[in-house]
């Protein structure tokens, strides 16, 4: 637990893994405002291109139980540097790739160590701190992945649009050697839990309270997707927003993010549920907002920031609940949340596409989102009333009370 490094030292260790999570926050997301540019380049629709942000997302879902599960027994640290190998390496390729078909691929193939690496990263963040902050301690990790939105989204997009989308794609694999040599030098070694196994790993999957927690996720995550997939063109067609000014929202909604995380960690150290819940519902609110107000340009701003809020306290919440309900798997269970929510990106940049290309509007994806949203709210509900009929699982990671 916390005794494993000197205090002082787990703060660097936490940052230094945080850097994978702000690179592999900016390979994500930047996808969304590189867009409108990317089709250009490769001669496709705005909405074909957004099948490379499923790529991507499938590469998550694919990658994150297969690589956690197929290296139970190696170290924390080992795995990280190997994942970190994997993203530098679809990166590099998604710069050069010559055509649509080969860029969908690359992003695939940078979509693979996703996962595994925030649920590992969870797992590490976890064990160097007291059980009674993991939370907050996941949550630091997870702040790569919200800063990435504030600078790394951004600066890419503007690479994107004044220098070439391939330029910034190659500056997100720099970053990845960077974190490399961050972790290499600054994150102590890990050693797997004495138990782990391919089947004490999998094992997660036989809890009910697992599947609930991942199908919440991969519904409720949906709406969120299907609106920012196609932020850029809706900022730009609908708001009416420069298209200079796309990467400044692209950072507001970074802002929300950060804010979302250091919430999320906090609350559901106190309650999970309660703050699953109130997440959901905060998310299905503004997403009705979106879609009836978004044609203005200081409303869109304001939501899409509320919409970075509600998000990350749903993420962190999700990664604890899967955390506490499988606590003999903490890695493939975290690991599993963002399949769940790279699922959800597919889905919604799928669903979102259909509806801009039945020719409802872009803020038609707005709407697909409420309604996933309301789904999203159904089955946690369900999750709750099956976990009460049930007897409690043993206390483990994190602390008990965090899965209430």
């Amino acid at each position: 637990m916390g005794g494993e490094i000197k205090s002082g030292r787990v703060g660097i260790a936490l940052t230094a893994v945080a850097l994978g999570g702000f690179g592999i926050g900016t390979s994500e997301f930047a996808a969304m405002g590189l867009l409108p540019e990317m089709a250009a380049t490769l001669h496709v629709s705005i909405p074909s291109m957004g099948y490379g942000i499923s790529a991507y997302a499938l590469g998550v879902v694919v990658g994150a139980p297969l690589i956690t599960a197929l290296t139970a027994r190696l170290d924390r640290k080992l795995l990280l540097l190997g994942l970190m190998v994997a993203f530098l390496v679809g990166n590099g390729l998604s710069a050069i790739a010559p055509n649509a078909p080969l860029v969908y691929l690359a992003r695939f193939i940078a979509g693979l160590p996703h996962g595994a690496y925030f649920g590992i990263a969870s797992v590490v963040a976890a064990r160097l701190v007291p059980a009674d902050r993991a939370g907050r301690a996941v949550a630091g990790v997870m702040m790569g992945l919200t800063v990435s939105n504030i600078i790394g989204v951004p600066v890419a997009t503007a690479v994107g649009q004044h220098v070439h989308w391939r330029a910034a794609y190659g500056m997100i694999a720099a970053i990845g050697l960077l974190t490399i040599a961050a972790v290499h030098f600054l994150v102590p070694a890990v050693p797997a839990a004495a138990h782990a196994t391919i089947r004490t790993e999998l094992g997660a999957f036989r809890r009910p309270q697992v599947w609930f927690a991942l199908v919440t996720g991969i519904v409720g995550f949906g709406g969120m997707f299907a609106v920012y997939s196609y932020v850029a063109p809706t900022l730009t067609e609908v708001s009416g927003l420069p298209a200079g000014g796309v990467p400044w929202v692209l950072a507001v909604f970074g802002v929300g993010m950060t804010v979302g995380t250091l919430l999320g960690g906090r609350l559901a150290d106190h309650s999970i549920m309660g703050t699953l819940l109130g997440g959901m519902i905060g998310m299905l609110a503004v997403l009705v907002l979106f879609a009836t107000t978004a044609q203005y340009v200081p409303a869109a701003i304001a939501l899409i920031f509320l919409i970075g809020v509600a998000c990350q306290v749903i993420g962190t919440a999700l990664t604890m609940r899967l955390m506490a309900v499988s606590p003999d798997a903490p890695a493939l269970a975290a690991s599993s949340n963002h399949s769940a929510l790279n699922l959800a990106n597919a889905a919604g940049a799928w669903l979102g596409g259909m509806v801009i290309a039945a020719g409802y509007g872009y803020l038609s994806t707005a709407w697909v989102g409420a309604v996933l949203s309301v789904a999203g709210l159904v089955v946690l509900s369900v999750s709750r009333v099956v976990e009460r009929a049930q007897p409690p699982l043993p206390a483990g990671l994190p602390a008990p009370q965090s899965g209430r």
